[in-house]
């Protein structure tokens, strides 16, 4: 069998794998009991504690956005536009996807360690033994949890990144506070702002899937953890684009656009 052949193989193996485990997810979910506790649990480790990043990441890049913007702007006499065009490109679609990635990098590679060691350890047979559902307690409950906190962290990002934007604007002219959010209020729509935020949802879901997926079928050993926290990541922040790309494509057809 060639490499090719194995390649491929593999890659049908694993996207199996991957849609049973979707489907089990959704099976559990409904179903008594549920986990609560753990479940607000995993939604303070997995937002409050990333807030710090995401925030620092988020007014950085309104920062630098601005800055990079201005000159083109002026350029063309549009100096005026540059709240609303960095309002629309935060927002829109800069804000969601970076956020996304970033929260890939830190919770996605957080999740498949975990569970990945976990596994290795034999922790998730001994639950099993002990008659806990370990899928339900592990994976039901961060999979949720990531769901529904990266929707609110993206919000909070998209603030703190047109605040740093705001002192951006201001580094070579005056703008007031009240000015700049009015530009960029007045420009946005509810086509700019739901579709973005809805597929937030989606970005969350993705990483906390593949995320506990990884870790969950970890083997080999603490190789097999590294690799599962790796690949997490790297999965992710591929399915993040994909999923960035249908979302353009049906809001476009949809008419937002």
């Amino acid at each position: 069998m060639n490499r090719e052949t194995t390649a491929l193989k593999t890659f049908l193996d694993e996207a199996g794998q991957l849609t049973r485990f979707v489907f089990r997810f959704f099976r559990e979910w409904y179903r008594p009991r549920y986990e609560f506790r753990e479940f607000f649990r995993q939604c303070f480790i997995i937002g409050y504690r990333s807030l710090p990043l995401v925030g620092l990441t988020g007014f950085i890049m309104g920062l630098v956005l601005t800055m990079q913007l201005r000159p083109s702007l002026v350029e063309y006499g549009v100096e005026s536009q540059l709240p609303a065009m960095v309002g629309i490109a935060i927002i829109r679609e800069i804000g969601p996807v970076i956020t996304a990635l970033i929260f890939a990098g830190k919770i996605g590679s957080s999740i498949g360690a975990e569970l990945g060691s976990m596994k290795v350890s034999e922790q998730i047979d001994a639950m099993e033994v002990s008659g806990t559902n370990p899928f339900k307690y592990l994976v039901v409950s961060r999979v949720l949890a990531t769901t529904f906190m990266l929707p609110i962290l993206v919000l909070m990002g998209d603030a703190i990144s047109l605040y740093g934007s705001y002192l951006g604007v201001n580094i070579r002219s005056v703008t007031s506070f009240s000015l700049y959010w009015t530009q960029i209020f007045d420009n946005l729509t509810f086509s700019d702002v739901i579709p973005s935020f809805l597929k937030t949802f989606f970005f969350g879901f993705a990483v906390g899937l593949i995320g506990c997926f990884k870790g969950y079928y970890s083997n080999k050993g603490t190789e097999g953890v590294g690799r599962s926290a790796n690949s997490a990541v790297v999965v992710s922040s591929v399915l993040i684009f994909i999923i960035d790309l249908l979302a353009v494509q049906i809001t476009d057809i949809m008419g937002y656009n």
